[in-house]
């Protein structure tokens, strides 16, 4: 397996920007696309319960329909590909033995050498005190696959713009969540950055290592 060396990686990273104008005409050819959809189904998460869905909004539409929802933002509109990130609001039992018959089933393993692990995510998500926290646990799963994709997205010079600046409610109302288990969290456009976007050509401002970095 080939790996990217240190200033490669650093390089594509300062590269990225949080892109304002997308070229409309411009889309993310499908070979390409794929494996940012498998960067998404490959993002970690706790206990693996992966309790969210993503949403290609690709109808155009819909994305003018959520385009007022979101600040206006023309991103919305002109990206190649715009993904709504949505989160379980609940967690429930049968997710849990979802996942373990999952895991038996891939790995080849009965599924009653999970039950420990069956336990534990009982336990803790839904009869725990987590539980009671449990749509904020699995919105906290959200940004973790944003940030995987944001990165995935820089390393394949495809631009992204994240954007929290919308109404959720609005969104729910639009995509059609209401009463479906799932709510809006974040969203991401994704395509490629216009020649007349000026932030790409501004410097990156982040505080020094030394300030952000602590040993202890």
């Amino acid at each position: 397996m080939s790996h990217l060396n240190p200033p490669q990686l650093l390089e594509a990273l300062n590269w990225r920007y949080a892109t304002k104008i997308f070229d409309a005409d411009k889309k993310i050819p499908a070979p390409l696309w794929a494996a940012l959809e498998q960067a998404l189904v490959l993002t970690p998460t706790s206990f693996g319960l992966q309790p969210y869905q993503f949403l290609i909004v690709q109808d155009p539409a819909k994305r003018a329909a959520l385009r007022p929802h979101s600040w206006d933002q023309s991103q919305v509109v002109d990206c190649s590909h715009f993904i709504v990130f949505t989160a379980r609001t609940e967690i429930t039992e049968a997710d849990a033995k979802r996942l373990v018959s999952h895991m038996s089933a891939v790995r080849g393993v009965p599924v009653e050498a999970f039950n420990s692990y069956l336990d534990l995510i009982v336990g803790n998500l839904v009869n725990g005190l987590r539980g009671q926290t449990a749509p904020e646990w699995a919105a906290q799963q959200c940004y973790i696959a944003l940030g995987n994709l944001m990165t995935v997205a820089a390393l394949l010079d495809v631009d992204a713009c994240p954007m929290e600046g919308i109404d959720k409610d609005a969104y729910d109302r639009i995509l059609g969540l209401n009463g479906t288990g799932y709510r809006t969290v974040v969203t991401l456009a994704l395509g490629y950055r216009s020649a007349d976007d000026k932030y790409a050509r501004l410097a990156k401002v982040r505080y020094d290592v030394a300030e952000l970095v602590k040993v202890v």
